[in-house]
């Protein structure tokens, strides 16, 4: 809800120009009701649900009218918190703010058209509203394909990290119980597994969020830097904990080696730099 929210919010003049002038265009709604506003729907694809309330009292007094249904409940139901949060502007149409609607369950927009004794509630499915205007493109058998590779490849990750995990606390029971003495390497070979672990289910999990279950519509270049930034950390700190061992285990047996470790040393601080590099450039673009 929060990415189609901020589109609507870029594109909102054009939106509520749009859904205005069309209904005004359309004549009087009293017109359209007889018919249970079968023009309305012809017109306006994304429209999900009509309803009808008196003005003095916006006590509902018709059904709801969906695009093939039709619902006596809400019938006799109070809608003053609509219109509370609603202003005209000198007009007789006023459209909300996205929120969820309890009818349908999906993220709505309701434009609001007073007529003589009688208020009509106009509810439109937001996502697709902006797919209608233009504003996100969605390509629904793509999108299935793309969703179902996503979540088969990020569960193969989480068993991957999962397996990561396993065989570092393996290592340190081998290491405690079974091994005849301890080492700089029987330490630190669980810390890098279990570092590796996480960045694998950390990046498995970012994955599943925004690409599988809130399913990203429009470019977010913000998420796509969150994501490296945080994987790039990650394995840095790998290769730290890599060079931490190597400086140690040279040190011990053989000193002619220690120029091995300032490589890997130089080479990882390098990446940091790079990465500092990433992260100011990228902010100076937002």
């Amino acid at each position: 809800m929060q990415e189609l929210t901020e589109v609507y919010k870029n594109n909102v003049e054009d939106i509520e120009k749009f859904l205005t002038e069309t209904i005004h265009n359309l004549g009087e709604l009293s017109h359209r009701e007889k018919d249970n506003f079968k023009k309305l729907y012809s017109v306006f694809p994304s429209l999900e649900l009509v309803y009808v309330c008196d003005k003095d009292t916006l006590i509902q007094i018709s059904p709801n009218i969906y695009r093939n249904k039709m619902s006596d409940t809400p019938k006799g139901r109070d809608r003053n918190y609509l219109l509370k949060k609603m202003q005209f502007n000198n007009s007789n149409i006023s459209i909300s703010k996205p929120y969820i609607s309890s009818a349908t369950g999906q993220t709505c927009i309701t434009v609001i058209k007073e007529e003589d004794d009688k208020v009509y509630f106009m509810d439109f499915t937001l996502i697709s509203l902006l797919e209608r205007l233009g504003f996100i493109e969605i390509h629904r058998e793509f999108n299935f394909v793309s969703k179902s590779f996503y979540f088969l490849t990020a569960n193969v990750m989480m068993l991957l990290a999962l397996f990561t995990v396993g065989y570092s606390v393996f290592e340190v029971i081998d290491s405690l119980f079974f091994k005849t003495g301890m080492s700089i390497e029987s330490i630190f070979k669980p810390v890098i597994a279990l570092t590796l672990g996480l960045a694998i289910f950390d990046l498995a999990k970012t994955i599943l969020e925004q690409e599988v279950v809130f399913k990203s519509y429009a470019k977010n270049s913000k998420i796509e830097y969150k994501v490296f930034t945080k994987f790039a950390i990650t394995i840095i700190i790998a290769l730290l904990i890599e060079a931490l061992m190597v400086v140690f285990k040279i040190a011990i047996d053989d000193y002619s080696q220690m120029l091995s470790a300032f490589y890997l040393i130089g080479g990882v601080s390098l990446l940091i730099v790079a990465l500092g590099v990433f992260i100011y450039l990228s902010r100076k673009q937002k």
